[in-house]
């Protein structure tokens, strides 16, 4: 027959299996709000029966293990969404931060700033010798080009910011995922030698896996993933073998950590590039391979190739606002300047260029055109008094100011050369009233390669001044060349792009010098009025490789509109993303989750079952004080 001891240890085993299951539960109530925290549940099997003559007899109750209610598959999707929604709200939350630089729609802006500047064209074309009107449009213009240069400063110092923020960002992926591996060898140990589940650390690792993809994205791989169905249906958790793979690449294998590299030294514009170092030590960028998480969304805002010349982002949303703002600026600043440069003065001088008399223009990088151009002298009175047209095609260069005709290598059709040329331009068979009577051109190149310091001036030769002689350049309106606007000849505006626009800092020294004449006669409004039509004509804009054509008004509208339109676009996104980030949360917190409810419901339960094998062991301690009774 069977011991008494025997039913004495079914009732100790009853009394452990609720003690651990209370433990348990009391754990899982602990960590309730516990971030990553996976519910745990106790898995018990009945103890071998013990054989008798009788039959055989059971032998109470054993604990076969502790295990986290955990689907790895669930959480994959968990982990997947999480990342797609961190993307999606740091370009939501920067997009949005970008559309306030637009602010269009309340009337004030960039836009709003650009009607009053053509609105004070008017009035100066109205007025065309009014002092006043030449302080205000002065103020207007410095205004306009503050708006549009601070609007690109914004936009760049919000470049800036989401680049550091990667960095630090980079550092944390690189933190978590030294500390995952650390993890993976404490499991090992905890799992190979006692056989027992790490859960807690699991939780650990998942919560940091989880938080790593939200930064980065990534994808963790095991060997296999096994089921435990005894314990509960929806366990599927991995084995064994942990590595986490970034665009490719594993920053973690097993115990063995890759740290992502991130560096600026290359670049002057201090834009951080992110690598992979192999155990070679080779570096492999691969930020043009990152799509998930806050640096994917930081590299697709930013711009994730790098422009080795340049060291500015050839892609990215803020970089294409950038860019399309300065062809915006380049646009206003070329056709203005091209129209004032028909404006007589007395002396011309261009901006810096960094190209060389040999080079032809169509060549540079420039926004030169083919086409013709002409330059006329007037008197004191402001008459005509001398007309040459300049020819632009394929292979005009600039040419060698010190050479005259009849000089060995002088080039007749570069553009100095056609100043130079002896000519009757006037047909009258006179050899001192043409151009090359007139005018003096010089190039100077840029004194190396590197160099942007060439520049060209007409002036006019010695002692014409003096006698009210003056000088412009006209467009042909067929075939513009865009020569004037180009190189800033009489510009109204310096600068070149919306990074430098500003007014003509000898305008805005002395405005009585800013001119609404073409004929230098009181009273000649054609230049002012010529820069009123200007925000009513087509004209060309050049981002890159591409050229657009449209109004001033439409290019800009255009630019506001793809802002608008993108940031739009992307919280439609957000609310898809974050509706089905909820729904998965909501499927992962159902199966490993802690619910309350439940876990008092357990609580109960185990604390029955322990008064339950509490009463066994007071029957049994009864029974054992009764067999000792027979003895007396």
């Amino acid at each position: 027959m069977a011991s008494i001891f025997n039913s004495l240890h079914i009732g100790y085993s009853g009394l452990n299996a609720a003690q651990v299951g209370v433990d348990v539960t009391s754990h899982n109530i602990a960590n309730v709000g516990t971030e990553g925290y996976t519910r745990q549940r106790v898995a018990t099997h009945a103890s071998n029966p013990v054989s008798l003559v009788q039959g055989v007899s059971g032998n109470g109750v054993q604990i076969t293990e502790i295990a986290s209610v955990f689907d790895k598959f669930v959480f994959d999707r968990y982990v997947s969404s999480g990342q797609d929604k961190a993307n999606s709200d740091f370009k939501k939350n920067v997009l949005e931060e970008l559309s306030t630089y637009f602010p269009d729609i309340d009337g004030v802006g960039i836009k709003a700033d650009l009607n009053k500047y053509f609105d004070l064209w008017q009035s100066f074309a109205d007025n065309p010798d009014n002092e006043a009107m030449k302080i205000a449009l002065a103020q207007q213009t410095q205004t306009l080009s503050q708006t549009l240069s601070q609007t690109r400063d914004k936009i760049t110092t919000l470049q800036d910011t989401v680049d550091a923020q990667m960095v630090t960002y980079v550092n944390e992926v690189n933190s978590m995922a030294e500390e995952i591996t650390q993890l993976n060898v404490a499991i090992n140990q905890v799992e190979s030698i006692s056989e027992d589940n790490a859960n807690d650390l699991r939780d650990k690792r998942n919560l940091l896996e989880q938080s790593i993809a939200k930064l980065i994205g990534g994808d963790s791989f095991v060997s296999g993933v096994q089921s435990n169905t005894p314990v509960d249906t929806n366990i599927a958790v991995d084995s064994e073998n942990y590595t986490l793979q970034v665009a490719g690449f594993n920053i973690i294998d097993g115990s063995s950590f890759h740290p992502i590299g991130v560096t600026d030294a290359t670049n002057a514009r201090g834009f951080h590039d992110l690598y992979y170092e192999r155990q070679d030590h080779l570096k492999i960028p691969f930020e043009q391979n990152i799509k998930g998480g806050k640096i994917g969304a930081i590299l697709e805002l930013r711009g994730s190739e790098i422009n080795s010349l340049t060291s500015e982002p050839e892609d990215g949303t803020l970089q294409d606002t950038i860019n399309m703002l300065d062809a915006f600026g380049a646009g206003l600043i070329e056709n203005t300047n091209n129209i004032y440069a028909q404006s007589a003065t007395n002396q011309m001088r261009s901006n810096y260029v960094d190209f060389d008399n040999s080079i032809a223009l169509l060549n540079t990088e420039k926004n030169f055109q083919e086409g013709s151009f002409g330059i006329i002298v007037y008197d004191i009175d402001g008459n005509e008094v001398a007309t040459r047209s300049i020819n632009i095609d394929t292979a005009t260069s600039m040419g060698d100011s010190s050479l005259n005709e009849g000089d060995a290598g002088f080039d007749a059709t570069s553009i100095v050369g056609q100043i130079k040329l002896n000519a009757d331009d006037n047909g009258d068979g006179s050899a001192i009233n043409d151009i090359d009577d007139f005018i003096n051109p010089i190039f100077v190149n840029p004194t190396n390669v590197d160099s942007n310091n060439g520049s060209l001036s007409f002036s006019l030769k010695s002692g014409l001044e003096a006698q009210g002689y003056t000088f412009a350049i006209v467009d042909s309106q067929s075939d513009t060349t865009n020569f004037a606007g180009v190189m800033g000849m009489s510009r109204f505006f310096d600068g070149s792009s919306a990074k430098d626009i500003e007014l003509n800092r000898s305008l805005a020294s002395d405005t009585s010098k800013i001119s609404a004449a073409k004929i230098p006669v009181s009273g000649d409004n054609q230049v002012a009025s010529q820069m009123v039509d200007l925000q009513f004509q087509d004209m060309n804009f050049y981002n890159n490789d591409k050229t657009y054509t449209d109004s001033i008004y439409g290019f800009y509208d255009s630019i506001a509109t793809t802002v608008g339109t993108t940031t739009n676009a992307e919280i439609i996104r957000n609310d898809t993303i974050t509706a089905h980030f909820n729904a998965v949360s909501l499927e992962y917190d159902s199966i490993s989750a802690v619910s309350i409810d439940e876990e008092l419901t357990n609580l109960i339960r185990y604390q029955t079952a322990y008064g339950a094998a509490s009463k066994i062991i007071t029957t049994i301690d009864q029974m054992m004080q009764t067999l000792l009774g027979l003895k007396q």
